[in-house]
């Protein structure tokens, strides 16, 4: 019997006996998923389903994509998970942008998935494209290391698994693939418009950029794949060396540190001395603040790290005082003082 035609994809979190549910949105990527991984379901030796929100946008070309959806699966024997969701409710709500509220909803929802015990791992199909898109958008935002690692091949919860095996595949040999099995896909309309930041970088200045260098896209992906690999090594480093260098609340006159024994408060404060800020290299200590600020709930900005920085009199700013009794109100409530011996961060209350 001829095998089915199927996509490389990367199986080495795979293993037999797991439940992968497909995050099928009826596009070319996530049926050619979807497809794939029916073909090797026996050689795998897993079980197979899937998963589709509809997000309450674009009327009746989603009603169209459910059917689609709805249609793929019964003919493949495949069972189906099906979610109505309200994504102008979530923006009304959270004020997010339309697209951060769409991908909060799935996430969510795949969780919820993976935590009731439906599936061991989602699957959601992005590809290699997908990857050099995203980071080049994260260059544009002024990323962090941890921002241009982009997509994560894998993330793990607290129960079951995130996977992206496609995503060294190029979504014109997903095209190609569909194609050459006589298998179509849905067009989200939304894709084309220009409006939404990625669509104007996918549509309009990549094609310029591969003009520069054709194999663009590779090189982002790999560019990706060292920034994560590079954060994995620096977080083992701090998760070492945080407990060493934060300290809780504030000196006290004869010794030892003022906490708070308010319920829910043990993290309000940290303070950090400035001797030991001194010995660690520059690129360890902008880090270090940052990983300090995190623990109280604030993603510091490169600027705002550079503050904290002149504060503690280890780079040049001319607005801000490097001496004792300096104080600094950062966003998020976060406020840092200086003493003669440490900075102090805490959350404005």
């Amino acid at each position: 019997m001829p095998h089915e035609p199927t996509l490389p994809f990367d199986r080495t979190q795979v293993q037999p006996g797991d439940r992968l549910c497909v995050a099928l949105s009826g596009g070319a990527d996530s049926v050619a998923l979807l497809l794939t991984l029916h073909a090797q379901r026996e050689p795998l030796g897993i079980g197979l389903s899937a998963v589709h929100i509809h997000h309450g946008l674009r009327g009746a070309e989603a009603d169209a994509d459910q059917r689609f959806v709805e249609d793929l699966c019964i003919a493949h024997d495949i069972p189906l998970h099906l979610h109505q969701a309200s994504v102008p409710n979530r923006v009304a709500q959270t004020h997010e942008t339309i697209e951060k509220a769409a991908r909060n909803l799935r996430y969510e929802i795949f969780t919820n998935l993976l935590a009731s015990g439906h599936a061991d791992a989602v699957l959601t199909a992005h590809t290699l494209d997908d990857q050099s898109e995203t980071v080049l958008m994260k260059i544009l935002r002024g990323a962090w290391t941890e921002g241009l690692s982009a997509i994560h091949p894998v993330i793990t919860l607290a129960k079951g698994k995130i996977l992206r095996p496609f995503l060294q595949t190029r979504r014109a040999e997903i095209e190609s693939f569909l194609r050459s099995v006589n298998q179509p896909w849905r067009t989200d309309s939304t894709n084309a418009d220009t409006a939404y930041t990625r669509n104007k970088i996918r549509h309009e200045l990549l094609p310029q950029l591969r003009t520069y260098n054709p194999n663009l896209d590779q090189t982002l992906a790999n560019m990706a794949e060292l920034a994560r690999e590079e954060e994995t090594r620096w977080q083992t480093e701090l998760n070492r060396l945080l407990p060493q260098l934060l300290l809780p609340g504030k000196p006290v006159r004869g010794g030892g540190r003022a906490v708070s024994t308010t319920p829910g408060q043990s993290q309000s404060a940290v303070s950090i001395e400035l001797d030991r800020l001194r010995t660690l290299d520059p690129a360890l200590r902008r880090r270090v603040l940052r990983a300090a600020a995190r623990q109280l709930g604030a993603r510091l900005t490169f600027d705002e790290t550079a503050r904290l920085l002149a504060l503690c009199g280890f780079r040049y700013d001319p607005t801000v005082a490097a001496r004792t009794g300096s104080a600094l109100h950062l966003p998020s409530g976060l406020r840092a003082d200086r003493s003669p011996r440490e900075l102090r961060l805490y959350r404005q209350q």
